[in-house]
């Protein structure tokens, strides 16, 4: 399945040529009238989807409306349409995080190349948090002594200087990091270092010094 295309429009001759178009074009289509008619059957972010949401409708506008699925927490990809031009919008709403933003009357090729990109960018966020997720359970997983080490080396300490903080020897520290390097299925420090960093255990800013065992 291509991906599912969730259109945000008032004008109901758009959404409805809109809907028949991408249909044709392979991908699964829901429409809404409205920012709250979507707000209301908020789309989940388990397949691969995006939004295709114009500037000016009713009520709640478009960049109103990727407010607040922002703070939500949607990571759904937003593509935005507006029937003119307006650089403080496209710049306000660029920054906060739109996928892109097209002018109306749109091509077939610009749209259903904006479409494939968001929905590509979905996807690889979806696989980067999935791994995110497995290695936070995997972390869970560690015993109490194996996560004291590992929060050490992640903050640069060598084995002689974790043996001392834990009141230990340092072979037994080895043997505890090479343990939990392998529950967290990394080869390398750099890559232990760097997937705690990603997963939110260590600021990537504030790392303490220190060498290599």
């Amino acid at each position: 399945m291509p991906g599912l295309v969730h259109i945000v429009d008032d004008d109901l001759s758009f959404l409805t040529a809109m809907e028949r178009h991408l249909r044709l074009a392979g991908y699964e289509v829901t429409v809404y009238a409205s920012a709250q008619a979507l707000l209301d059957r908020l789309p989940s972010d388990c397949i691969p989807s995006c939004i295709l949401l114009d500037v000016q409708i009713p009520d709640l506008d478009g960049p109103a409306l990727q407010k607040q699925l922002g703070e939500l927490g949607s990571t759904l990809p937003i593509i935005f349409l507006s029937g003119y031009r307006d650089i403080p919008i496209t710049v306000r709403t660029i920054k906060a995080g739109a996928q892109d933003f097209l002018s109306k009357p749109v091509s077939s090729e610009d749209l259903l190349r904006a479409i494939a990109g968001a929905l590509a960018h979905h996807r690889s966020s979806r696989d980067l948090q999935n791994i995110l997720n497995m290695a936070r359970a995997r972390l869970a997983k560690l015993t109490p002594r194996e996560r004291q080490v590992f929060d050490l080396v992640v903050r640069g300490k060598i084995n002689k200087q974790i043996a001392h903080t834990l009141g230990t020897t340092e072979r037994t520290i080895k043997a505890h990091r090479h343990g939990l390097m392998e529950k967290m299925q990394v080869r390398s420090l750099a890559e232990l270092v760097s997937l705690a960093e990603r997963i939110g255990v260590l600021d990537s800013s504030g790392s303490d010094e220190g060498g290599t065992a």
